[in-house]
């Protein structure tokens, strides 16, 4: 499979960056910690510039619960507005004209469009394709991506700036190759060249 670093793509009008939920709480030592989501961080600032060299536009999409949120059983408390789980990754490079949507005042919500005005505020900037990168694979990444092409949007999937809670050995891949094979685009953030990569 030919992965694209996104250097070398013809990047330009129609293209925007999604970060997906790259929180303190799915960080390590975070209430819903993604195993090595910290990893993250360096590809996605790498897509950063090359999303701002372009001056193409960037959003990023959060948990964002109020406090008597009712978290299902299963899940534990998290990302409860105005602590320190819900802000942004401090190493995150993200700066004031960053697009933010907050999902999941109303309930839970992995996908960036459930719930929020994302379609529409995509739409307000021009977006065709959207390159998606953050955590977690196999939860808000993936369904963000479904969600973009169920909205006539192309999806790309930043392959180096996503990890996988992975509660299920393996759930992550098959999160990757569910999507491949409805027709998101493999992007890379960190490589310089193409490469070849197996899912």
């Amino acid at each position: 499979m030919s992965v694209l670093h996104l250097d070398d793509l013809d990047l330009g009008p129609g293209d925007v960056l999604i970060l997906v939920d790259v929180q303190n709480d799915f960080l390590p030592g975070g209430a819903m910690a993604v195993p090595r989501g910290h990893e993250v961080i360096a590809p996605l600032n790498r897509a950063i510039a090359a999303f701002r060299r372009r001056r193409l536009p960037i959003f990023a999409t959060r948990d964002w619960h109020p406090a008597d949120h009712r978290f299902r059983n299963t899940l534990p408390r998290h990302c409860v507005m105005g602590t320190r789980g819900a802000r942004f990754a401090g190493s995150l490079a993200l700066s004031s004209d960053v697009h933010i949507v907050s999902k999941g005042a109303d309930g839970e919500a992995y996908s960036g469009f459930q719930g929020t005005a994302l379609k529409d505020r995509l739409r307000a900037v021009g977006a065709r394709h959207v390159f998606c990168g953050g955590l977690a694979t196999e939860y808000a990444v993936r369904a963000t991506c479904i969600d973009a092409l169920d909205r006539d949007f192309t999806a790309s999937i930043l392959l180096d700036a996503v990890r996988a809670l992975d509660a299920q050995p393996g759930d992550g891949d098959r999160a990757i190759a569910e999507l491949l094979a409805l027709g998101v685009l493999p992007s890379e953030a960190g490589a310089h060249h193409v490469v070849e990569r197996r899912v």
